[in-house]
């Protein structure tokens, strides 16, 4: 089991703290394809950390083909809409970004 770490914004490191935000999107970076299902991944915000198990991790070639597979709420919890998901993704990864290919990382809180 190998560990790694991943900054993350505010409002996304809260929903997954309150469990509900269990999918962390990402692009294909060297460091996020070393990631694999029975990981560790420490998930830092500021000060504040929080470590959470890879349950399984989706390949994707398109931030839209994620997104028809995957639970919107479990991405960015229940408040936003599938279109704010989709302009807050491309806010955040534009398209020679989203040419690596896209992740979806299933979490799930580890114990201690």
């Amino acid at each position: 089991m190998a560990e790694h770490t991943l900054n993350i914004r505010k409002p996304y490191f809260n929903l997954i703290t309150s469990g509900e935000k269990t999918i962390e999107v990402r692009v294909g970076y060297p460091k996020i394809r070393k990631i694999t299902a029975g990981d560790l991944l420490r998930i830092s915000c500021g000060d504040d950390t929080l470590t959470t198990l890879v349950t399984e991790v989706k390949e994707y070639e398109s931030f839209k083909a994620m997104l028809d597979a995957e639970d919107a709420a479990a991405i960015s919890g229940p408040d936003m809409t599938h279109d704010q998901l989709v302009t807050a993704i491309h806010d955040i990864y534009p398209p020679e970004k989203e040419a690596l290919g896209v992740f979806a990382l299933h979490l799930t809180q580890a114990d201690g």
